[in-house]
């Protein structure tokens, strides 16, 4: 396909709380990718960052950030911020760019140093401003949203707090292979019921931690590809960033409200059209899929996605869990990489490390985590305020 680029290098910074700042993690991970490319820093023609807003004004000026700690070249350069979705619309940036024919290759960076605890907005009073809103009119920290997400998926499916550690269970046993995980040992679903209460019914080991890592992509257009010598390169064939229609029937925070002034009666949930865009673009269906990188940002919400994303029908994501379904081995792997649960988020890197999980799968170097046959793959997110994030790449 025409409209496909080749994923020439990936790249990681191992997540964890290591207390140094962004810009070493971003770092670290492009020259991973360069490496692993087997490109020179000198041969990249755009680079683009995912912003982040913790690290003063070089966190929101990411891609340029990235290009002085490596070194001013001339190279193209664009920062893009859409929250957890900003590595999907750095990949869409380089993607376009390529295309476009803008740049041959380009290097897509992405990089955090969380705080401790949970993610709060920046500081001041901004009543325009949805995310201090449900801060400080709802009172609504993003576990508590995990938690309300949950409650919702007990009283709709019938989905139990046994179901949900049996998430973490499967996700822990596969970041105990991966040497880029934060966590990296198997947990039991005594230990999960056996943790603090955060949200209930969530406990402590339902929800994902804030961390610090980065992750790098190099891609390019598949004529620079074979003049490279990559004939069968991994390839990025839908990257969805879509916005949500009203109105909207689930809510997702930070929105508070079901309102619009252009009413589009949807098909689904936010969500679901995030997936069903990709696969519209990479003109696939969830049963041409090998397996899938979904952001478990708690428990409950892997299982939602199971059913966003079409490997089950409504309901039926506790049932494909407990067949074992998505486990590594079964009909459609789910978090082979060990998802957030073994991670923790760095917001503008994880949705960069999921396509770096995506690359290693499908060119079957994944260790003891691969998964047998890959042939294509999706990564799915969202971001908050409106931001749909998936990636489709194949082999």
């Amino acid at each position: 396909m025409t409209d496909e680029v080749a994923v020439l290098g990936v790249g990681m910074h191992p997540w964890g709380k290591w207390g140094r700042g962004f810009v070493e993690y971003g770092v670290a991970a492009a020259r991973a990718a360069l490496a692993d490319a087997g490109l020179e820093w000198r041969d990249i023609g755009s680079i683009v960052g995912a912003d982040t807003v913790r690290g003063g004004y070089p966190g929101y000026v990411a891609g340029a950030t990235f290009a002085k700690a490596l070194g001013w070249q001339g190279a193209r350069v664009t920062s893009v911020y859409a929250a957890c979705a900003s590595g999907a619309q750095a990949v869409n940036t380089a993607r376009a760019q390529i295309l476009a024919g803008l740049a041959d290759v380009v290097l897509v960076v992405g990089a955090d140093a969380a705080p401790k605890g949970f993610f709060r907005p920046a500081g001041g009073d901004r009543p325009d401003d949805p995310d201090w809103l449900r801060f400080r009119v709802l009172g609504a920290t993003n576990p508590a949203y995990f938690g309300l997400y949950a409650r919702r998926r007990m009283a709709v499916h019938g989905d139990t707090p046994q179901d949900f550690a049996q998430v973490k269970v499967k996700n822990a046993a596969l970041g105990a292979l991966n040497p880029y995980a934060r966590y990296r040992k198997p947990v039991t679903a005594e230990e999960v019921a056996a943790s603090a209460v955060v949200a209930d019914p969530l406990r402590l080991l339902d929800i994902c931690a804030t961390s610090d890592g980065g992750a790098a992509l190099v891609l390019a257009g598949m004529e620079f590809a074979r003049r490279h010598g990559v004939t069968d390169p991994v390839r990025i064939r839908a990257v969805s960033t879509v916005t949500p229609r009203y109105p909207n029937t689930v809510l997702d925070l930070p929105d508070i409200a079901t309102d619009s002034a252009a009413a589009v009666p949807p098909e689904g949930t936010f969500r679901e059209s995030i997936a069903r865009a990709a696969y519209e673009e990479a003109g696939i269906g969830p049963e041409d899929l090998s397996f899938a990188e979904v952001y478990d940002l708690s428990t409950a919400l892997e299982l939602q996605w199971y059913e966003d994303l079409g490997l089950c029908g409504q309901g039926d994501a506790a049932k494909l869990l407990r067949e074992g379904s998505t486990a590594l081995g079964g009909r459609i792997p789910v978090n082979t990489s060990g998802g957030l649960a073994s991670f923790g988020e760095a917001v503008p890197a994880q949705a960069i490390a999921q396509v770096c999980e995506l690359t290693w799968q499908l060119r079957g170097g994944a260790g003891d985590r691969q998964v047998a046959g890959a042939r294509a793959g999706i990564a799915a997110n969202q971001g908050l305020f409106g931001h749909g994030s998936a990636v489709v790449a194949v082999r």
